[in-house]
């Protein structure tokens, strides 16, 4: 039971190499069919993890994209007209592209 506890804490990399390894089980060891849902039943699990860790860290870029773009308009000192003729969501959607 001791790694479960661990399970739970294990990091984003860790939960995909662990994944990796079950379906590597599943798709080449002639495994019990209880076995094989166990497994089964642990990799969605993992998968869950990994989901919820990459949608996070998605909120996360996206407010510091967002911190950024704030941060450049205010301390951007040309006149509202030039402020126009630029596109703000070009400049989001290329914050994106640098980030990715």
């Amino acid at each position: 039971m001791p790694s479960k506890t661990k399970k739970a804490t294990t990091s984003f990399e860790e939960s995909i190499q662990e994944l990796e390894e079950i379906v590597t089980s599943m798709e080449e060891e002639q495994l019990p069919l209880e076995e094989l849902i166990s497994h089964y039943e642990r990799g969605a699990q993992l998968h869950k993890q990994c989901e919820v860790f990459l949608n996070s860290a998605k909120q996360r870029l996206e407010t510091i994209a967002h911190q950024n773009t704030e941060d450049e308009l205010k301390s951007d000192p040309t006149p509202s007209k030039s402020k126009d003729a630029t596109s703000t969501p070009n400049k989001n959607l290329d914050d994106e592209i640098r980030l990715f």
